[in-house]
């Protein structure tokens, strides 16, 4: 096979992993969604997150990997009490906050971690993983959470 062949099915491949990731983060909003609409101003809610992790390698051999937290974005309501509960599921260990939150934590691998918050402002907030913030470091590691 030669070097354009390989490439090709390497972006093929790579293509299918993250049309599947978007399908399922999609059907993860959308029952979000409605959760939230049955929750209502002030109601209080559960998001389940896990931390993920591409990995390939790329055609000189070298391998390549990159974590997420899944979903990678969360809508929630103002007003609205959010509980996190994250499962961490690769990578040992995930230091993270949520920018505008106050809220900071820990994932570690095999455990459940659960940090609560309510947003009080519209807008987008990040939450960050200080252990993978770029693609030095196997990141960014960066989820949304978006309140309306």
């Amino acid at each position: 096979m030669n070097k354009v062949m390989f490439i090709r099915r390497g972006q093929i491949v790579l293509g299918a992993i993250l049309l599947c990731a978007i399908a399922v983060t999609g059907l993860y909003l959308k029952h979000s969604e409605s959760k939230a609409a049955s929750a209502g101003m002030g109601g209080e809610r559960t998001i389940h997150l896990v931390t993920g992790e591409f990995k390939t390698t790329m055609p000189d051999g070298k391998e390549m990997e990159a974590y997420r937290w899944d979903p990678g974005t969360i809508p929630v309501k103002k007003g609205e009490k959010i509980n996190l509960s994250i499962l961490g599921v690769n990578g040992a260990s995930h230091k993270f906050f949520i920018e505008g939150l106050n809220v900071k934590g820990e994932v570690k691998k095999g455990k459940e971690t659960v940090v609560s918050f309510t947003a009080m402002k519209e807008g987008t907030y990040r939450i960050i993983c200080t252990d993978h913030p770029d693609a030095a470091h196997n990141g960014p590691m960066i989820g949304y959470i978006v309140v309306d």
